[in-house]
């Protein structure tokens, strides 16, 4: 018996071991010694290295080799069966970059220079780019469950602002023509070479945070709670329809300040937006007609005025549900995380059971 505990204590010793090594190997860090000579041109043993992207698990290492070349290799998890990508920017914008690109699929490894003149597939050109790539030095290698991109630059420095990017997965570039599919995560970086210090790009956060709590206080809380107040408070007549054409005007300049916001940010970035601009342009458009409806407004004793608030309430009901997915829509695209959302979701919440329980009190009251 003692004999027996002892030996199963020894194979599940033996077992632990095996699985710390099979779990290091799926894994790579700065602290690790990254050795690819045997199937890479250059030395890969005593280059710099930097967390590149912690999210993605990014791992860049690069070293000046001579004067005028400078090697890179990027080291991403091998199962995110998808494409990988490092851009150089000028300006921290995709737009007018030059990227490499690299992907294994079906043990076949491929390697493109990509020049990035649009936000569309079609402007992604595939073997374009303003990099001076070294020939026979662009590899993707896959090894201890890693991808490896390799290559090499001729140039005295390489531009500061780097852009990484991942794939959707398991969609690839394919020939004839090798359209890149757009990425499904995707970081702004810059970097300094001498120190190997890197710093997450936020352009334009101010402008971004602007256009969020704008386009949220005026379209998505003051234009929400005016409704609910013409519907449940004309027991106070005429303060309801004051304080409701208040709010709603105070709404509508807060969220129309919160469109330009985003026209400015839109030009600035050259963002592909076009569902969220056309859910603003929307929404927009909607407003006016709301304004010019109160401008138009016919008296009680009307025989039209049935028709003017069929019109008034419909397009207001409309208004309030493109705004609220838009809302959320834009938190999603800006990338703001979880929390913007549970919060705005929290206050929407909020207004829903306010209003169901006056819609109740009004119904009780019939």
């Amino acid at each position: 018996m003692k004999g027996t505990c002892c030996f199963i204590l020894l194979i599940t010793i033996t077992s632990l071991g095996l699985l710390s090594s099979f779990v290091n190997s799926q894994t790579d860090s700065c602290s690790l010694n990254l050795n690819l000579n045997a199937v890479v041109p250059f030395n890969t043993s005593s280059l710099h290295c930097l967390a590149a992207w912690d999210a993605e698990g990014f791992i860049l290492r690069y070293e000046q080799s001579s004067s005028n070349v400078w090697s890179f290799v990027l080291s991403a998890p091998g199962d995110t069966n998808s494409y990988i990508a490092i851009g150089f920017s000028s300006n921290g914008k995709m737009v007018g970059s030059s990227a490499v690109v690299g992907w294994s699929s079906n043990g076949t490894g491929v390697v493109k220079q990509y020049y990035l003149g649009g936000t569309s597939p079609r402007l992604v050109e595939p073997d374009k780019g303003n990099l001076e790539l070294l020939p026979n030095s662009s590899s993707i290698i896959a090894q201890s469950s890693r991808l490896y991109l390799t290559f090499q630059l001729e140039t005295n420095l390489p531009l500061s602002r780097l852009i990484y990017s991942v794939g959707p997965d398991g969609i690839f570039p394919a020939a004839p023509n090798y359209i890149l599919t757009q990425h499904r995560n995707k970081v702004s970086t810059s970097v300094n070479y001498n120190t190997g210090r890197t710093v997450l790009q936020t352009p334009y956060k101010t402008l971004k945070r602007s256009h969020g709590i704008l386009n949220m206080l005026g379209w998505g809380i003051l234009l929400i709670i005016g409704t609910i107040i013409a519907r449940h408070l004309k027991q106070w007549d005429p303060v309801w329809f004051y304080l409701h054409a208040v709010i709603q005007s105070l709404g509508f300049g807060v969220g129309l300040a919160g469109v330009i916001c985003g026209f400015i940010l839109n030009d600035k970035l050259d963002a592909d937006v076009s569902a969220h601009k056309g859910l603003g342009i929307s929404i927009l458009v909607l407003g006016c007609l709301q304004v010019m409806a109160l401008l138009a407004r016919p008296d009680k004793e009307s025989k039209i005025r049935k028709y003017w608030n069929w019109y008034h309430h419909t397009l207001g009901r409309i208004l309030i549900i493109f705004v609220v997915a838009n809302i959320f829509y834009g938190i999603h695209l800006g990338e703001s995380g979880k929390g913007w959302a549970a919060g705005y979701a929290a206050v929407v919440t909020i207004m829903f059971v306010v209003a169901l329980l006056l819609e109740l009190k009004m119904w009780c009251r019939k």
